[in-house]
């Protein structure tokens, strides 16, 4: 058996040991590892974390833990674990290095991307790891901040070639540690408790009382030692004190209060000190007891007990000693100690913790710590941590004495922790700033922040008036800002769709219209212009305005904050006006600008809108490999966003099996998330599918659910599907409805992608010679641009049409085209339906193989395509989002796949076609 200082007996922990040593082991054979040991206090996971470091006695190894006080510090915990392994900072590529040096507070900076500094903690632990492997363990991980735990989870869900492991416990992992193998600790068998139990308590228990003593403490360790050193032999005897059945960790606690109770009051008053000084720093703690007049022997009785450890850090036997100790002082004493830790801390090195301390010391109100709270969350979200300037703020707001200055501290506090995804504090922040005195802006600015709630915590349908009325407040105050929060609200309907009000999109546009554009209107005025004359003018009228918005936001010129911001609406306003180009040059600069900046919360939405693009090309191998890079963006930043590049690659691919379950997982999470243009996007998708696979009845039906009004994008691509399937369905009125409608739609652009769409749906209700010069005119245009999709559903329909008119030479040949590219494409519904066409004509035509897309994983062919296009591992790594020997273990298997060697064979082992991204 092993004991150690703060860990429980380890016992015969078989199981946990074998996991532990599996973890051991992978990481000598040179595989990265992530673990959760999860269990209550007291059941051993210290003990067990302290079995797993010396039996990594071969490997370095880094140790950070988690403690509740310093849960607000934005980075606390990632930097007690990188310190040791900051000599490698210099050696990071240039945007890692200065994110993780900004976060740390060691250079100064704009505010750092947090998937950025947690890019670079991945990059950092792999150049760690380079000599030998690293195992990286952090305690008490549910006290991690927020910064550090999404840093330290981004790196450890990346894990795979570098020998790297990072081990976590904690009581209640949460949500945010969700899909990391898992190692639950329970409590002892039945015979081990009994022998622990006995090693305790030296004389026998009555039966009666040991059979209580092991069920009110479950088999915890920690609480069959603990329980019995703070009862008396009667006690023991009688069963006395048990009485009163409290949960495991409480009556830990419990015992260690009591034996707390028995040390003279000079040790109890150091033992505070720290408690209260989460860094474990003891000089701090020395110098705050001298300033109390606590003599240095103080602390011999707390370390005779076993209780505290004061050396080269301080020490308690178990974070439930630090909460005893600080739960049975009084408020007065807790008071007393933190001003004593503040007058020690440093000014110029640790503001923000003597800050803290402050907060913690003073009795009431106190405007001047409010202020330097206030610097606090400056500093805190310049280096990233909007948690941390989220509690900074909420902190000195209620230190704040006059109603006006609270009621402002209490808006931004609001504000900072929308900003950190918490919304009930939020809103709790909104009442306190409410209930004092707001002026016109203000209380604009609160509107505003309500709206903003609202769209982002998925009350989708209300967001879109919400942010109308704080625009509307807005208007007299701050023009500029009123017509960007009329963009919101009229981005938030479009979005919300079937969810927000019937007639929303056309109020806010009434309202936004009322405020006149500024002399040199920006991007997005321009947009604002060109959106409200959509629904209030109409297509015709709105086309020169949203041309010209459209040219603005295709400018290079385009400021990076203006573009990240408004761009995504932007590209659904170019396809919805048909324009081609820059539909492609501001998704695809979007796309590309997120990813260099690391803005994994943008890269979300550019990735769906850059697969969009590829699907419609005909990419559909560079759209999977690109998928695969957004789903595991998407489960790094808990994002909820529909993924509609996943939706429409099934779609066009037309695995019905494959295709189903996707579209209608989507279409259930988008009507619970309120995201009507997600449902909408399903739904068309679903026509797609059925009209590749033959199935017009079904299509019809999903075309007409996607196509309800308005005519915004979505719903215009659904009624080209309705038309089809109506069509072939032997419907002509949906279809005759449908076209009359897509005339209008399509008429604000003469361009080829518009008309060449039209023209190959007026055909499908057309005869003869009409029929013919609109196919004629369909393929035409649609060669013209780049989607090959609609290229060879061009030729397809020709091509039916043709043999349904007798001329079968003429429709094999336009067959054959379409069935060569449909193949060549990945579009595996139509490739087949139309072999059955070509059957009709007389034509054998067998079934192809499946195509060699599948050899490569998506991932896999996304690293090979950027390889062939001249990328360095690190350079691949940077973009995407891995590091450098994971980049390098995926080109080996690309290598092994495709039987080449070197880089330089990939040029020919690989299809041609831009790389991916």
């Amino acid at each position: 058996m092993r004991t150690g200082f703060g860990a429980s007996k380890l016992l015969n922990r078989q199981r946990e040991r074998a996991a532990l040593d599996g973890l051991v082991k992978d990481l000598r054979s040179g595989r990265g590892r992530a673990l959760v040991v999860r269990g209550e206090a007291g059941v051993g996971k210290s003990a067990l974390l302290q079995y797993l470091v010396e039996a990594a006695a071969d490997m370095r190894v880094a140790r950070a833990g988690g403690v509740e006080s310093e849960m607000e510090l934005a980075f606390a915990g990632l930097h007690q674990l990188c310190m040791p392994l900051l000599d490698r900072l210099e050696g990071l590529p240039g945007p890692q290095r200065d994110a993780l040096g900004v976060a740390f507070g060691l250079r100064e900076g704009g505010v750092p991307d947090r998937f950025m500094v947690a890019l670079a903690v991945l990059t950092l632990l792999s150049e760690a790891a380079e000599e030998q492997p690293l195992l990286c363990v952090i305690d008490d991980a549910q006290w991690l901040d927020r910064a550090s735990a999404q840093a330290l989870l981004f790196a450890a869900r990346r894990l795979l070639a570098e020998p790297v492991g990072l081990v976590f416990a904690a009581r209640d992992p949460g949500e945010q540690f969700r899909g990391l193998a898992d190692l639950e600790v329970g409590g002892l068998p039945d015979r081990e408790a009994r022998m622990l139990l006995r090693s305790v308590v030296r004389f026998r228990l009555d039966e009666p009382v040991q059979e209580r003593i092991l069920a009110v403490t479950n088999g915890n360790p920690l609480a069959l030692l603990e329980l019995p050193r703070g009862l008396d032999p009667a006690q023991l005897a009688g069963g006395f004190g048990l009485v009163g059945v409290r949960a495991v960790p409480a009556r830990i606690e419990d015992g260690f209060r009591r034996r707390l109770e028995r040390l003279p009051a000079d040790t109890r008053s150091l033992m505070l000190v720290a408690a209260a000084e989460p860094a474990g720093d003891p000089t701090l703690v020395w110098r705050a007891a001298e300033r109390l007049g606590l003599p240095a022997s103080a602390a011999e009785a707390a370390q005779t007990d076993g209780l505290l450890e004061i050396g080269m850090r301080v020490r308690f036997r178990h974070p439930l000693v630090r909460s005893a100790v600080y739960s049975a002082a009084t408020l007065s004493e807790r008071r007393a100690a933190h001003r004593a830790l503040a007058e020690v801390t440093d000014r110029d090195r640790d503001l923000d913790r003597r800050a803290w301390h402050l907060a913690a010391a003073v009795p009431g109100v106190d405007d001047e710590v409010a202020a330097e709270l206030e610097r606090c969350a400056g500093r805190a979200e310049a280096r990233g941590g909007m948690a941390a300037s989220a509690a900074f703020l909420q902190r000195a707001a209620e230190l704040t004495g006059e109603p006006a200055p609270r009621s402002e501290r209490a808006l931004a506090a609001a504000q900072a922790n929308l900003q950190a995804g918490a919304f009930e504090a939020a809103t709790e922040l909104l009442a306190m700033a409410a209930a004092g005195p707001l002026d016109e802006l203000q209380q604009a600015r609160a509107a505003l922040l309500r709206g903003h709630m609202a769209f982002a915590s998925d009350v989708g349908g209300e967001a879109p008036a919400l942010l109308a009325k704080a625009a509307q407040r807005l208007e007299p105050l701050d023009t500029a800002l009123a017509r960007e929060t009329y963009l919101d609200a009229w981005y938030a309907a479009m979005f919300a769709g079937e969810f927000a009000g019937a007639d929303d999109l056309e109020r806010i546009s009434l309202a936004a219209r009322s405020v006149p554009p500024p002399a040199e209107p920006r991007p997005s005025d321009l947009l604002l212009d060109g959106v409200t004359a959509l629904i209030i003018d109409g297509r015709a009228q709105a086309a020169p305005r949203l041309s010209r918005a459209l040219r603005a936001f295709g400018d290079e010129k385009i400021s990076f904050a203006e573009d990240q911001r408004w761009s995504p609406m932007a590209a659904a306003i170019a396809a919805l006006a048909w324009d081609e180009a820059n539909w492609r040059t501001i998704i695809s600069r979007g796309f590309r600008g997120a990813r260099e900046a690391g803005l994994l919360g943008q890269l979300v939405i550019w990735a769906n809108a850059q697969t969009s693009v590829m699907v419609w090309s005909g990419e559909l191998t560079e759209a999977a490999a690109l998928i695969a890079e957004g789903e595991a963006i998407a489960a790094a930043t808990g994002s909820r966003m529909v993924p509609y590049g996943a939706v429409s690659l099934a779609g066009y691919r037309g695995v019905e099996a494959e295709a189903v379950p996707l579209i209608e997982s989507v279409i259930v999470e988008a009507r619970t998330a309120r995201q009507g243009t997600g449902v909408q996007h399903a739904q068309w998708v679903s026509a797609i599918l059925y009209n590749g696979l033959g199935h017009y009845d079904k299509a019809m039906a999903y075309a007409q659910a996607a196509a309800r009004q308005p005519d915004l994008h979505v719903s215009v691509w659904a009624l080209v599907e309705l038309i089809e399937a109506a069509g072939r369905a032997g419907e002509p009125r949906p279809a005759l409805e449908a076209l009359s409608r897509l005339a209008e739609a399509t008429g604000i652009s003469q361009g080829d992608w518009a008309q060449g769409i039209y023209a190959r749906s007026r055909a499908l209700v057309s005869d003869g010679e009409d029929a013919e010069r609109c196919h004629l005119e369909a393929v035409d245009r649609l060669s013209r641009t780049g989607f090959r999709t609609e290229l060879a559903r061009a030729h397809l329909l020709y091509g039916e049409w043709l043999r349904r008119e007798g001329r079968r030479a003429d429709a094999r040949a336009r067959l054959r085209t379409a069935h060569d590219m449909f193949t060549a494409i990945g579009m595996e519904a139509f490739a087949e339906r139309t072999r059955r066409e070509l059957l009709a004509t007389g034509e054998t035509v067998r079934r192809r193989a499946a195509a060699t897309r599948d050899q490569l994983t998506p991932q896999e062919a996304q690293i090979a395509q950027l390889a062939r296009g001249g990328l360095s591992n690190p350079e691949i790594a940077a973009q995407l989002f891995l590091s450098p020997r994971t980049v390098e273990y995926h080109l080996g298997k690309v290598f092994s796949k495709l039987e080449i060697t070197s880089r330089q064979q990939l040029r020919n082992a690989l299809p041609d076609g831009a790389p991916a991204g």
